[in-house]
């Protein structure tokens, strides 16, 4: 390596064989000036050149070694050390042997003459020389070895260019980057070359800088590669690869530098240009950019200050959000000069922050630049930033102070809210605490009358009548703002309650104000003398209280409705006492009615069961007189009292008030909840009170309205009939009178002798009197109906005209089902009153028809009540009705029961008639028959299949009633073996079947 001392400090090597012609040559320069090793072979020289640093060989031609020159020595050391420089100096030097020196890369050739002063001059000159070569051709291979360590770089792309941007050389890294070889793209322009094929604009981009390089300035550009999987190829002319299928992409940043390579000159002689890949410092700087562009955005708008002041509180860092807190700019907090004239001096103890390193949530209270007081929460913590030895972060904490504040005075106010019992309390203590919770100056409270549907003030606060003036009703409308917001159910707050298009009083002194409602309760009002006074702590402050309020509101509200729950539950439950009492009653009245085998014994037993067990103190059953002037009592239970009871009133139909007649007269039930009012009134009362009776209800006895009497009850309490015990009792005279009906209606089937009642009956509803007016002919009923499900059927005779015209006429009327011929011709029918009815000379008139009914006939109704229906002659002109009446059964009664049944029915005739069938025959007949075989029956005689000679044989009955021949037969044989086992049995004949008889 060549030295870079001066020339005098060189080290010097010096071959000469010890003769004359080199004698004197080491020590001639062996002067001050150089350090010279003198050896005499070449071997010598190269041991020495292999253990010693050497600046500079001189070698002669001719060595002792056999075979051996200075020619040898230079090239055998060109191949150890080629930038050493070495003079040869032959003492018989030619043209030929400078020529081989030269060609051996001699750095200096001094041909030398005898030893003298002029030769040693001539070698001093020229190892001068040598060592100034030899200087400089090292530092020329040092800065190509440096340069061809920077073009190599593997981790940049380089090239070298001539001045017109065509490629000289190219770096492995970038042929390896497009998979080409050096011939591939020397000599073709580098902005048309494939490394720039994926980037934007980059052939353009490149082909500027080569230009500005040179033109002498160096060049910078940044190119973005986009490449996919794959991309490159071999041939540099190939087009950049698709990105369609390909696996993955990748994106790369460079830094493209070209610049000018100048000669010895100066002159610009070649380009350098370098490709270096920033990907990650482009993406790190990115990110770098990205971080303090977020770490601006949130010191600029997050709530919490930074300060930082060195050791005497001056200011080396304001955070920009400053003004958040304190409404100073930086600039104006600087101007303060110091943080104790912000946050105040002695904030925290110095000896604890260098104790701790850290204080955390040192509470203070500052004023902003426009005088307001905030509440912060201050962290100190030491630091060392640019000069800055203390860090302060605040926190302003004025809102949630306040709203700690307000909650605490809110949960006292909840503690007095739940001990309030009534409305009106509740809206007291909610405008009361309002100023204290919201520190508002007026504040009321409405509450909605559902009755009246208007919004009333309940509650409001003095500063309310001062400012507003007295608060007045609103309709739960949308006319006014406290109807608006409780219709609605939003709040509202004003800033200036002014711009509301529906204050109701713009003479208010209010500006801002706030509505809520407090559910179905009302709405509740507060309101202040500044404008905007409604923050957010300040609204949520007020929504709390509200809901506080309505909470409250609804406790109160369940609770009431509880209450009143309660009362109604101990209401139905007294009243389920006593329905389970009069359950009791009614069971034992049942089991008593069934078991009553007579109308008397019916009377009796519900009289002792509704007085036993000291349930109720006394009952009677009334019934008017023959002369139906007066009640007549037929059973009462209770007391002895009772007795005198009936004795001491008037119970007269006429003039009297007693229950018991008001019943009997207009057939209604009658309640007297207490005696003892209008006792002056009506003189029963003193006599009922006088026995201890409170109350009494009396129902009439009824069924089907056919009227048995009336039952009265009395209590020893006023108020003892509620309107269920009414109701059960009103039924308890339904089921009295269908009991008594039913033992009458026994007693009428068994009772040999009877009331006939023969009634005139003009009714145009009436089915009979219609079609006998409509067809003009007589039209006869004795007493053949079925009853069934859908209603009834029945069997009448037709005198006078054809069956088949009465029978067009029946199929008209709504109240008929069906209609059907049954026979036709003249045909007689003996009637139970002796009566005849001829079928007139004319054979085509006459006959019998059957009538399917949609409603049951009268008959039903009669017989339920013991009135049996006999017959029915309905002529065009007038109708003639046949009923028989127990002779035990009323028969006033009976013919009320008859004249409600028909419009117009007036009596004709009345006599008593002994009964003509064995006693039982005819419930025993009806026992044993079905429905079925009955209507067969029926419909074979009324069809004169029992004539001689017969009007319908067999199978025209059958196909009247569409069944098979075989089970008309059937049925007639049935009927007929029932008819005379019940015959033969009546008269004491032994039936067949217990005379052994099959």
């Amino acid at each position: 390596m060549a030295s870079a001392r001066p020339l005098d400090d060189a080290r010097l090597l010096v071959v000469a064989p010890p003769d004359r012609s080199a004698a004197g040559l080491p020590d001639a320069l062996a002067d001050e000036t150089h350090a010279v090793t003198a050896v005499s072979t070449a071997a010598a020289a190269l041991e020495h050149l292999e253990h010693r640093p050497v600046d500079c060989l001189l070698t002669t031609h001719s060595l002792p070694e056999a075979a051996t020159t200075g020619l040898d020595l230079l090239e055998t050391v060109r191949e150890r050390d080629p930038d050493l420089p070495v003079v040869l100096a032959p003492a018989d030097g030619d043209e030929s042997l400078a020529s081989a020196a030269i060609a051996a890369d001699v750095t200096a050739y001094v041909p030398r003459d005898e030893p003298g002063d002029d030769s040693i001059a001539d070698c001093r000159a020229a190892i001068e020389r040598a060592l100034s070569t030899g200087r400089e051709r090292r530092r020329r291979r040092e800065r190509a070895r440096r340069f061809d360590a920077i073009f190599e770089d593997p981790e940049t792309y380089s090239w070298v260019l001539e001045t017109d941007g065509t490629v000289r050389r190219t770096s492995e890294s970038a042929l390896e980057a497009i998979d080409a070889a050096a011939s591939d793209v020397r000599g073709r322009p580098l902005r048309d070359l494939p490394w720039w094929r994926c980037t934007a604009d980059g052939s353009a981009a490149i082909g500027d800088a080569i230009e500005r390089a040179a033109a002498g300035e160096v060049a910078h550009r940044e190119l973005t590669r986009v490449r996919t999987d794959g991309a490159g190829s071999a041939d540099p002319d190939a087009t950049a690869p698709s990105n369609a299928g390909a696996d993955a992409t990748e994106t790369h940043t460079f830094e493209v530098t070209v610049r000018p390579i100048r000669d010895e000159s100066g002159d610009i002689a070649s380009l350098l240009a370098r490709a270096t890949d920033i990907t990650d410092r482009a993406r790190l700087e990115r990110e770098l950019r990205e971080s303090e562009e977020l770490h601006r955005v949130t010191l600029n708008n997050m709530t919490d200050t930074v300060l930082i002041t060195d050791d005497d509180g001056a200011f080396t860092y304001v955070c920009p959000n400053v003004h958040f807190i304190f409404g100073y700019s930086e600039d104006e907090i600087h101007e303060l000069g110091t943080i104790d004239e912000l946050l105040g001096p002695d904030l925290f103890d110095r000896e604890a922050l260098e104790r701790e390193g850290v204080l955390t949530n040192i509470e203070c209270t500052t004023t902003d630049r426009a005088g307001r007081e905030h509440t912060l929460l201050v962290n100190v913590r030491e630091v060392s930033i640019q000069g800055g030895t203390t860090l302060y972060s605040c926190r302003d904490i004025t809102k949630r102070k306040r709203r700690e504040e307000a909650l605490t005075a809110l949960h006292r106010t909840a503690r007095e809210l739940l001990y309030a019992e009534t409305d009106r309390e509740i809206a007291a203590l909610a405008v009361d605490d309002a100023t204290g919770v919201l520190d508002c100056e007026a504040s009321a409270v409405y509450l909605f009358d559902t009755d009246e549907n208007v919004l009333r003030p309940a509650a409001s606060s003095t500063g309310m009548e001062r400012l507003h003036g007295p608060t007045r009703d609103h309709r739960a409308t949308t006319d006014s703002i406290p109807g608006h917001v409780f219709v609605d159910g939003e709040s509202r707050f004003f800033a200036d309650v002014h711009d509301s298009p529906i204050l109701s009083n713009p003479g208010t002194d209010l500006r801002s104000a706030a509505y809520v409602p407090l559910g179905d309760h009302g709405v509740f009002v507060v309101g202040s003398t500044e404008s905007d006074a409604f923050d957010e702590v300040s609204r949520e402050l007020t929504d709390l209280l509200a809901a506080t309020a309505e909470a409250a509101l609804d406790r109160v509200e369940r609770e009431r409705t509880l209450r009143e729950r309660d009362r109604e539950l101990e209401r139905r439950n007294r009243q389920l006492t006593r329905l389970n009492d009069v359950n009791e009653i009614i069971r034992d009245l049942d089991q008593a009615l069934v078991r009553a085998e007579t109308r008397e014994e019916i009377e009796r037993a519900v009289c002792d069961r509704l007085t036993a067990a000291d349930r109720f103190s006394f009952a009677w059953i009334g019934r008017a007189d023959v002369g139906g002037d007066r009640l007549e009592s037929r059973a009462h239970g209770g007391p002895a009292e009772g007795a005198a009871y009936l004795d001491a009133v008037s119970l007269s139909l006429a003039d009297s008030s007693e229950p018991a007649v008001r019943t009997a007269t207009d057939r209604s039930v009658t309640v007297v909840s207490n005696v003892a009012d209008g006792l002056r009134d009506e003189p029963w009362r003193s006599a009922a009170l006088a026995r201890e009776y409170q109350s009494a209800v009396s129902v009439p006895l009824a069924y089907d309205e056919f009227a048995y009497g009336a039952l009265t009850v009395y209590a020893d309490r006023p108020d003892a009939f509620d309107d269920m015990i009414r109701a059960v009792l009103a039924e308890l005279g339904e089921t009295i009178a269908s009991a008594i009906a039913a033992v009458e209606r026994k007693r009428a089937l068994v009772a040999d002798a009877r009331t006939r009642l023969e009634f005139d009956v003009a009714d145009d509803s009436f089915v009979f009197a219609r079609l006998a007016r409509q067809v003009d002919c007589v039209l006869s009923f004795d007493g053949g109906i079925r009853h069934h499900e859908h209603g009834t059927t029945v069997f009448a005779t037709v005198e006078g005209a054809s069956p088949d015209a009465v029978v067009t006429a029946a199929d008209a009327l709504v109240g008929v089902e069906r209609a059907q011929v049954v026979t036709t011709g003249g045909a007689s029918r003996g009637n139970d009153d002796g009566a005849t009815d001829d079928a007139g000379d004319d054979a085509d008139l006459g006959g019998a028809i059957r009538l399917d009914l949609s409603r049951p006939l009268l008959a039903q109704q009669f017989a339920d009540h013991g009135v049996v229906l006999r017959g029915i002659e309905a002529t065009a002109s007038s109708t003639r009705l046949v009923v028989d009446v127990p002779r035990s059964a009323d028969a006033r009664g009976s013919a009320e029961l008859v004249s409600t049944a028909f419009s117009d029915a007036e009596l004709r005739s009345k006599r008593t008639v002994e009964r003509t069938a064995p006693r039982d025959f005819r419930s025993e007949l009806r026992e044993r028959l079905t429905d079925r075989q009955l209507e067969v029956v029926q419909l074979a005689y009324y069809g004169g299949y029992f004539e001689s000679p017969r009007e319908n044989s067999g199978e025209d009955v059958a196909e009247t009633l569409d069944i098979s021949p075989a089970a008309f037969y059937r049925h007639i044989r049935t009927v007929q073996g029932v008819l005379f086992d019940v015959v033969f049995d009546e008269i004491g004949v032994p039936a067949k079947a217990s005379m052994g008889v099959e």
